[in-house]
């Protein structure tokens, strides 16, 4: 039986990348800081889903739940870095440092701290797949993206630099970057709660879903172990790429 570590396994992403390989009877450690969700995950699903506490930036914290896993899930086949956000959309020279300090904390550092927990296992093994959530941010900037879209390629730069280190190790990494997605907490969390903002961002469009991530991610795992697919791009219909910004004078 397969078994997979999600982060940010609470909501959106994260709960639906557990719910698909739950479906494809897989085991899941359900990592996250909700423990509630975490349980309410593990109810509908007896047996098969360790709920997992877990702040990924709190790097001895996040070493210590992943060496002290029970024997039947410790043996981690894919481990998905979910658990990341975006704060705030203001230009650089209004944002608030703490955002920034928060999403370097959580993006770039915390999934450094579990991919680095779970790697020795991984190559010890001789197999494994590291999938991390990136975003199209981490390779097309935005007004107001500043340090989100850096993380995001942190992420981007990261994966690849994994699978340069694991080459030959039988283990592989993917960065999976969606565009614009709906139905998550993502821009609530963006704009601290304003839901009528975080609507307006979707209102008109068909965005992606969380299914939409959950089933990519899925893909990847089962690809045949001599396949590594390095990073997937992915967007709605309704969005694609824009003109660079000119600013003219008079």
């Amino acid at each position: 039986m397969t078994t997979v570590l999600v982060t940010g396994a609470s909501a959106g992403f994260g709960l639906a990348i557990a719910e698909r390989f739950l479906a494809d009877g897989a085991r899941v450690i359900a990592a996250a800081r909700r423990v509630e969700r975490l349980e309410a995950l593990a109810a509908r699903h007896p047996g098969r889903v360790l709920a997992l506490p877990l702040d990924v930036t709190d790097r001895p914290a996040t070493a210590a739940a992943l060496a002290a896993l029970p024997a039947e899930f410790a043996e981690i086949d894919v481990l998905v870095n979910n658990a990341g956000l975006a704060l705030g959309l203001a230009p650089a020279h209004q944002a608030e440092m703490d955002d920034w300090e928060r999403m370097i904390a959580t993006n770039c550092a915390g999934l450094a701290n579990v991919t680095r927990a779970v790697l020795p296992g991984m190559v010890a093994r001789r197999r494994g797949s590291v999938i991390n959530i990136g975003s199209i941010a981490g390779e097309v900037p935005y007004p107001g993206g500043n340090v989100y879209g850096a993380t995001k390629a942190f992420v981007h730069q990261f994966t690849h630099n994994l699978n340069a280190d694991l080459v030959g190790t039988g283990v592989r990494a993917t960065c999976v970057e969606p565009g614009l997605v709906g139905g998550t907490e993502f821009s609530n969390v963006r704009f601290n709660g304003d839901d009528t903002k975080a609507a307006s961002v979707y209102a008109g469009t068909q965005p992606l879903t969380a299914e939409d991530i959950a089933e990519t991610v899925h893909w990847l795992a089962s690809r045949p172990p001599h396949v590594t697919i390095n990073a997937i791009s992915m967007m709605p219909n309704c969005q694609s790429f824009g003109p660079l910004t000119i600013k003219r004078n008079g």
